[in-house]
């Protein structure tokens, strides 16, 4: 899986298709983790969340994960040209599946239109290794896209995911082939939903998860 083909056109291509909402889920929750000390961004991107983070939390120490190099590489350049300083963070260009994760237990986590990226194993298995590296009363917020239940939102959201899955398959090889909730996962590692927003008819949510 590599976006490093997408990282030139991400930024334009999200705003064509969806203007600001994808930018207003990630941010939803973002006063909650104003004050945390060390949090750790997984699959960030081009660096839109990031640049708001750091406005909003002067201390904290970030550790930015992403397994595409050009992704990270943008994300820089973009704190660069907002004059934000990146001395409060770690980039590091690796694939979350084989990361060995450092020694050290984070009070936040944060993944925007990322688990959706990947299998059921998979998902198992990252959130597994992430809550053992998640410290007790720890948040985790998490953006993503979501099917509803029933009547013509339903039936867009199905039309809408499955060209967006096609898309992303072909074009960075994300293993997974439909969208998969991370909500089962979360629970049996100790995590429960505080908070959840949708939006876009239901079609997107923004969630805050607090592990037990």
């Amino acid at each position: 899986m590599s976006f490093d083909l997408l990282a030139p056109h991400y930024c334009w291509m999200e705003f064509i298709l969806a203007g600001e909402k994808l930018q207003r889920c990630r941010t939803a929750f973002l006063d909650r983790i104003a004050s945390h000390k060390n949090i750790l961004v997984l699959g960030e991107g081009n660096g839109r969340f990031l640049s708001e983070l750091l406005f909003a939390n002067r201390t904290a120490r970030i550790t930015c994960v992403d397994s595409s190099a050009k992704m990270l590489c943008c994300a820089a350049t973009r704190l660069a040209h907002q004059n934000i300083s990146t001395n409060r963070i770690e980039f590091t260009h690796r694939d979350i599946l084989d990361w060995t994760l450092p020694n050290q237990q984070f009070d936040a986590i944060v993944s925007h239109f990322f688990l959706d990226c990947f299998t059921s194993n998979q998902l198992e298995s990252i959130i597994s290794r992430i809550a053992t590296a998640t410290r007790p009363e720890g948040i985790w917020l998490i953006s993503d896209f979501h099917e509803p239940s029933r009547g013509f939102a339903k039936w867009r959201a199905r039309a809408i995911l499955w060209l967006m899955y096609r898309f992303f398959r072909s074009i960075t090889k994300i293993p997974a082939r439909y969208l998969i909730a991370p909500d089962a996962p979360l629970q049996r590692n100790g995590f429960q939903l505080r908070e959840r927003k949708f939006a876009e008819w239901d079609l997107l949510h923004s969630d805050l998860w607090q592990r037990a």
